[in-house]
Order: structure tokens, then sequence, then C-alpha cells
């Protein structure tokens, strides 16, 4: 998984994406939830960092923030970026560098796009529940099935293929292979590995809504309309009757 997750990210422009649009909303909204958890003096992991688009901010902010990525490339850049940020290379189902309860808020936003096989999922769900502190939390972001379906299947118009090929079955829930980088989940996903792992939900929104599905349209937007989209996004984002059909979820848990 890491040689081909290196292989991909070396190619694929992050910065790019987290900059576009769309990627604005996500960062924007999760921003919001995020300052919304946590407290003055607080320790931050981040566990698949990337390039280092929510913990530098953070680390900027003043916080304690740790950041764990698993791609040398992004790596290289968040160190490059901001050198006195402590960043290594690791993999979020092993972190073993960090003892038990070590820190009050642990960012999971991308290991679980990644991790295709739910032993993996959960096993680094457990991880995180690990060295977080009894009462800290966890935030862990995954991307949802039917976006896939939507976007890739019809829009992009792969859908007759994948069907013919096993990688969309007959409930329409996407089977990745095993060349594939991306895993994509309904709720009862999520809600099942929770129960498992024994995590406790606080809440769970969505941090870009329709935005990856409207990306020619986010990109026509003036300035102020573009502002209006944001304040709608957070303002619907843990609506029950939206959350599945957005690019992501980001389930907030907590430690007990």
């Amino acid at each position: 998984m890491s040689t081909k997750l290196d292989a991909y990210y070396n190619k694929f422009n992050e910065e790019k994406r987290l900059n576009s649009r769309h990627g604005q909303v996500e960062f924007q909204v999760s921003m919001k939830y995020i300052h919304q958890y946590l407290k003055p003096g607080d320790r931050i992991l981040d566990v698949g960092a990337a390039t280092g688009r929510y913990s530098i901010p953070l680390f900027e902010e003043g916080y304690d923030v740790t950041a764990v990525e698993p791609v040398q490339h992004n790596l290289g850049r968040l160190k490059a970026k901001k050198p006195e940020l402590p960043a290594f290379k690791g993999d979020a189902r092993k972190l073993k560098r960090f003892p038990d309860e070590s820190f009050d808020l642990v960012l999971l936003f991308g290991p679980m796009y990644h991790l295709v096989d739910d032993a993996d999922k959960l096993q680094a769900l457990r991880e995180a529940k690990r060295v977080t502190k009894t009462g800290g939390l966890v935030l862990v972001a995954y991307v949802m099935n039917e976006y896939s379906v939507l976007t890739y299947g019809f829009k992009e118009q792969h859908i007759l293929e994948l069907k013919e090929q096993g990688r969309v079955d007959h409930t329409w829930r996407v089977r990745p292979d095993e060349e594939d980088l991306y895993d994509y989940v309904r709720l009862e996903d999520v809600e099942r590995l929770n129960r498992e792992a024994g995590m406790e939900r606080i809440c769970i929104f969505s941090p870009d809504g329709p935005a990856n599905h409207m990306r020619r349209e986010l990109n026509r937007l003036s300035e102020e309309e573009f502002a209006a989209f944001i304040s709608y996004q957070m303002s619907v984002a843990e609506r029950p009757d939206l959350l599945g059909a957005g690019g992501h979820i980001v389930d907030v848990l907590v430690k007990k």
C-alpha cells in the first residue's frame, strides 16, 4: 500500500485540490468543527497529515501539534513549509512512537480513504483511540459510496464497465479491487466500525456536502456567492438527510 500511495501522491497534486473551491469548502467547514472542540493547551495528533493543510494552521495558532504522514513526498512538503512542526513518517495502523493517552484530539483525515480492508480501518481507529486521552476526541474522515457511484460511475460514464467488472454490486455498493487506492463507505459501515472500536459519537457532519458534485458551478460563483455557499454548508453540515450524498463525512468520536 505504501509504495502505491507514494507513486500516486508523487503525481497527484494534493495542494491544488485543497486550494480549489471545493477543497476550501471542506477545509473551512472542518476547521469550524475542529475549533468547536479544541481547548487552550490541547495536544493534537494529525495522522495522515499530507502536506500540512490542517496541522500547519493549527500549529500557527499556538497548539501543540504533531503530524504523521506515510507518503515521503507529502512529508517532505510539510517539513519544508514548517520545519519546526514535529512531523514523522508513519502508518495510522502502527502509532508505536506515541504512548497511550498522549493527545487531546486526533485527526484521521486521510487514512480511512486508503485503507480498503475493514480490519485495517479498525486497527487505525483503535490506534487513534489508544493514543487519545480519556475524554479526548478522534475526528475521522471517510469518502462516501454514493459520491463515487454518482461521479465516477454516472457523471464520468464508467458505470456499465464497473458493473460488468463487479466493482459496483447489485446494491450499488462500490467494491474496490486490489489495485484501487480508495475505499468508499456508507453510514452503516462507519457505525459498525465505531461499535467494534468501542467509540461513542458526539456528532457526524459533511465538510463538503455537494461541493464535489458541482465543482464547475462553484468556480462560476462570485466571491460573495461562494461565501454564501460556505455559509450554507456550515448550516446544513449535520443534516442527516444530506450526509450520505456528500463527498466526505467526518465522524466526531469521544474516548470514554
